[in-house]
């Protein structure tokens, strides 16, 4: 009972010391500082129904179910479970149970924090949330936590000093990407622009191109229908046909001479060989069967009979030659392109006629002969295997150019998709597409390609791995705090790019990777995990994730002095 009123009377002398130098009790903030300024009674926050003695705050005794009345002690820390410390920007938002986010700590010359109720005179300094010492003021078993706030502070703005700076670089980067990013959209405008004028110039020029070649097309069929297709008289194509076959049988010809020349040789090249053999064998040399083949040869000398073939030979070489070279067949005689057809002179009464009306028969008679062509009383010359030079040029200059006007069609369709393709925030990533960053792993290199693919480079040779191709955009909340380096995620939420489709994983999916993006310097892969079987997370640091004008990414935390 004595122990319970020594300690009501140091708790109550220990209120009077700190109302005397601050208008709240130990451990509130500013921010529930209104609930304790009534000098003659406290009422519970979250249970208004219940007023205490000022004497009752911080009495090591929990009287208000909220635990509002113990904010400087461990009292009522049995009414929640353990939660983490908070920094000064958890203002306002208490658990579920207790009113007060914990124990406040001024951290005067640093920034001020919340820690759990249960550190508060624990025998232990916590110096990463209460610099000041502050949570250890009752010194339980001789414990003395000295006031570190101005080396940590000063510590703490060298750091913060450096994350400034680097914040400023990478705002300046960021500024960097989307001037290059806009410049890139702006030429794919140009492209655009300047395509769709090339477009309707070339639509023009195919139009009348395919007209002129429609037009000759027409007039070709209207043509007076020929017995080869073209001017020629059965005579000329008759002539043709021979020249063709004559120069196939003399290129025959040619070959098996050729044949039989070698044959020939090789003949006189195995009589020489038989003969040597035949005077310079051992007769003395009983061997039945090199006798026999000298008898062989001796009969076959006997019998041989030499011709003379060197007529043959001649009229061979010159049936060979070219008829130009020859004495042979004149074709040029009966080769006549501009020999009228047998009917042609029947078409041709209009060059009789005076000038003036000659052009008008003749369009007349022409639009007669494509009239009877289209009803099937004449024979459609386009159709006899046959087409004049006239035709064949205009179709190929109208197909070129349709060609090209197709080309061009596509390259625009391709301009006009890529600037309706998503390129994150304020178009950044066009100035970053197809670069790449990539990090060393130890016995692997990953490689992030931007808005590409990313992958795994193995360093003991053979093909690297493909781990994802890009696909779209998405957004992730973080629950991380920064490393001691500055470098990491932090809590907030994240801008994400969703890697799928990689190289197929063994006995499991294709893989893919999560690439989660926080505000950087410069592009840096920070680190790589693999979750899952073959589904990876790549933490990565870039100019191009930082907010416009130095804003925090939604849901950071913001420090504050």
């Amino acid at each position: 009972m004595r122990r319970i009123e020594a300690l009501v009377l140091l708790s109550t002398l220990s209120t009077g010391i700190f109302a005397a130098e601050s208008s709240r009790p130990r451990g509130v903030s500013p921010e529930f500082a209104k609930f304790y300024k009534d000098t003659e009674s406290f009422t519970c926050i979250s249970n208004p129904s219940i007023k205490l003695k000022p004497e009752q705050i911080n009495d090591e005794y929990c009287d208000c179910p909220d635990g509002s009345d113990e904010p400087g002690t461990a009292a009522c820390t049995y009414l929640s479970s353990l939660s983490p410390p908070q920094p000064i920007s958890s203002i306002g938002k208490p658990n579920t149970t207790l009113a007060l986010p914990g124990f406040y700590c001024k951290n005067k010359g640093h920034i001020p924090s919340y820690i759990p109720h249960t550190y508060v005179n624990d025998g232990v300094c916590d110096y990463e949330f209460c610099c000041d010492g502050s949570d250890e003021w009752a010194g339980v078993g001789g414990t003395k936590c000295e006031d570190k706030c101005k080396e940590i502070g000063k510590e703490w703005k060298r750091l913060d000093d450096i994350r400034q700076k680097s914040a400023r670089n990478a705002q300046k980067r960021r500024v960097e990407l989307v001037n290059e990013a806009q410049a890139l959209r702006a030429g794919v405008e140009i492209k655009i622009g300047r395509l769709e004028q090339e477009i309707k110039v070339q639509e023009g020029k195919a139009e009348e191109l395919k007209k002129k070649y429609e037009e000759i097309e027409r007039r070709e069929r209207g043509r007076v229908v020929q017995t080869g297709g073209g001017k020629a008289s059965k005579v000329t194509i008759l002539a043709g046909l021979a020249k063709a076959r004559v120069e196939e049988l003399r290129e025959s010809l040619v070959k098996v001479t050729g044949k039989r020349n070698a044959l020939k040789e090789k003949v006189k090249e195995l009589e020489a060989i038989l003969s040597t053999f035949k005077e310079e064998y051992n007769p003395n040399f009983n061997d039945e069967g090199v006798k026999r083949a000298v008898k062989s040869w001796e009969d076959y000398a006997a019998n041989k009979v030499e011709e003379d073939e060197s007529a043959e030979d001649r009229d061979l070489e010159e049936i060979s030659k070219p008829d130009t070279e020859s004495e042979g067949i004149n074709w040029a005689e009966w080769e006549t392109e501009d020999e009228e057809s047998d009917v042609d002179a029947l078409y041709k009464f209009e060059e009789y006629l005076p000038t003036q009306v000659r052009s008008w028969v003749h369009q007349k008679l022409t639009d007669l002969r494509i009239l009877l062509i289209e009803n099937g009383i004449l024979a459609d010359n386009a159709n006899s295997g046959t087409e004049s030079k006239a035709v064949t040029d205009a179709r190929s200059a109208f197909q070129t150019v349709n060609d090209d006007l197709g080309i061009k069609s596509s390259s625009l369709g391709d301009l006009r998709n890529d600037l309706e393709k998503d390129y994150g925030p304020d178009d950044i990533f066009r100035a970053l597409k197809g670069t790449c960053v990539s990090k060393d792993s130890g016995e692997y290199e990953y490689e992030l390609c931007w808005l590409d693919q990313t992958k795994q480079k193995s360093k003991k040779g053979g093909g690297h791995t493909g781990m994802g191709n890009f696909v779209r955009f998405d957004r992730m909340v973080v629950d991380e705090e920064v490393g001691a380096d500055g470098k990491g995620l932090g809590k907030g939420e994240r801008l994400v790019l969703v890697y799928e489709n990689g190289q197929h994983c063994w006995n499991g999916p294709n893989r893919q990777t999560t690439v989660v993006l926080a505000c950087a310097e410069k592009d840096e892969v920070w680190k790589v995990v693999e979750q899952e079987k073959c589904m990876y997370r790549m933490d990565v640091g870039t100019p191009a994730a930082c907010e416009e004008g130095g804003k925090k990414e939604k849901g950071e935390k913001k420090d504050e002095l």
